[in-house]
């Protein structure tokens, strides 16, 4: 038998003996930007940058809130801040004038769809409906990065300041 008879054979071989190939994605083959941002993401911070390059922790030092990316095209977004006051009434709808003002001011939410430009590296979000109405029916483009387990995107107009900011998350483990 040739040396080219003897590699088809052992190659035909080994899935029946337990053995088995690496897959693309272990062969080198990258996974796209769109593929790994599939899943949820925890927020690890949301900074607005000044004017003279200083950085202010939007929904406080430690924000609470979750990103989630379909497979499908869809998203969700919250976020909040973790210091937010309970209401005295222990109603939704029966908040203080300054309840609903630190509700509004330390959080935000959205979801639609979004699509990846892999080459741009951008994030569009095509938003269906927020928190902040203003953004109802609007697209949003984030340029952002991904590198393991942690993802950045940059707003040029944040909604509360309608300054520079950027988010940083990590990818949310199952516990």
């Amino acid at each position: 038998m040739n040396h080219l008879g003897t590699i088809t054979l052992a190659a035909m071989a080994l899935p029946f003996l337990g053995i088995t190939l690496p897959s693309g994605d272990a062969l080198g083959q990258e996974k796209s930007h769109k593929e790994q941002l599939v899943g949820s993401w925890e927020y690890v911070s949301i900074d607005t940058i000044r004017p003279d390059g200083t950085r202010v922790p939007s929904y406080g030092p430690n924000p609470r809130g979750l990103a989630t990316f379909g497979s499908d095209g869809r998203y969700v977004l919250l976020i909040a801040r973790a210091d937010l006051p309970k209401f005295a009434s222990g109603k939704r709808i029966e908040g203080t004038p300054e309840e609903y003002k630190a509700v509004v001011q330390g959080s935000n939410a959205h979801f639609g769809r979004y699509t990846v430009d892999e080459a741009g590296k951008t994030l569009t979000f095509h938003i269906d409906t927020s928190t902040f109405p203003n953004w109802n029916g609007i697209e949003q483009n984030r340029p952002f990065t991904l590198a393991g387990d942690e993802m950045r995107w940059s707003n040029p107009a944040s909604s509360g300041t309608g300054s520079p900011s950027e988010v940083v998350l990590r990818r949310a483990k199952t516990p």
